[in-house]
């Protein structure tokens, strides 16, 4: 379990795949301080620590994972959030995230509003997930408030703070990003859906 506040931002190393799996080695700050088998959300997906360098680490993402996220589009020197699993007992600062993405979105806009900055994002409404204004949404592992929100799309607006100390400055126009909806508004259109069978 996770609260969507970023601790650092990893330097991807070394992509290695082997049969349908992707290998991932990831340089960042608190790397000395892993243990094997502990889990790290990488732009909000759940991973497995299997291995530890001097300042990195490697982590497994199997084909189920590269499916639905933007991991399978890695390349060398990009910048991943991270965050390591909560602990029980501490400030929950963001919301709480499962670190499973649910599917991926593509930012369809970024205004710049005097000192903050408001990205848009599409998504496939097939899948059935849902956003409302001033619900919580999950943004490559940063938890996000929602500004708008329409069928198939939402918008947030990030601070200064966050666009500097996550991977949004990296994000453009076109760019892919993993998305977890809110898990009460998961189980909400579940069961609306079942009551109209």
């Amino acid at each position: 379990m996770f609260t969507g506040i970023i601790e650092d931002i990893g330097r991807v190393e070394r992509l290695e795949s082997e049969a349908t799996n992707l290998h991932i080695t990831i340089n960042c700050a608190f790397a000395k301080d892993l243990q094997i088998d502990q889990s790290v959300s990488h732009n909000g997906v759940c991973l497995t620590v299997v291995d530890l360098f001097d300042n990195a680490y490697k982590v497994t993402a199997i084909q189920e994972t590269l499916n639905k996220s933007n991991l399978g589009q890695l390349s060398v020197g990009d910048k991943v959030n991270l965050e390591r699993g909560m602990v029980l007992g501490e400030r929950l600062d963001g919301h709480l995230v499962q670190g499973h993405v649910d599917q991926i979105g593509t930012c369809i806009g970024i205004k710049e509003q005097n000192g903050s900055w408001e990205f848009s994002f599409k998504y496939d409404p097939k899948l059935h997930n849902l956003t409302i204004p001033k619900g919580s949404i999950t943004v490559n592992g940063v938890s996000l408030t929602v500004v708008n929100s329409g069928e198939d799309s939402f918008s947030v607006a990030i601070i200064p703070f966050t666009f500097e100390h996550t991977n949004f400055k990296e994000i453009n126009k076109g760019s892919v990003v993993n998305l977890e909806f809110d898990v009460i508004g998961k189980y909400v259109s579940k069961l609306n859906a079942q009551s109209k069978h």
